[in-house]
């Protein structure tokens, strides 16, 4: 699996499926899982039904984003 640009990370919509989050991150499919698993995803992770979803804003504060710019894509209360 491909790893995303920052670019792609910062174009995606306010939450995100955990195998796309998981590609933001570098990480495998079986990581993910696992790490869901152990509750040790590097941010939160929601789950929805039998679907586990991740915000954007966590992604882009945890690889780095410098935080105006996050706030910026997604207002002040980020």
């Amino acid at each position: 699996m491909k790893p995303l640009t920052l670019a792609e990370v910062q174009a995606l919509p306010a939450v995100v499926p955990l195998l796309l989050a998981a590609r933001a991150l570098g990480l495998s499919r079986n990581t993910a899982y696992r790490l869901v698993q152990r509750d040790e995803f590097p941010c939160r992770v929601i789950k929805v039904g039998d679907t586990y979803r991740v915000p954007t804003v966590e992604l882009l504060v945890l690889i780095g984003v410098e935080r105006e710019n996050v706030q910026t894509a997604f207002g002040p209360s980020v």
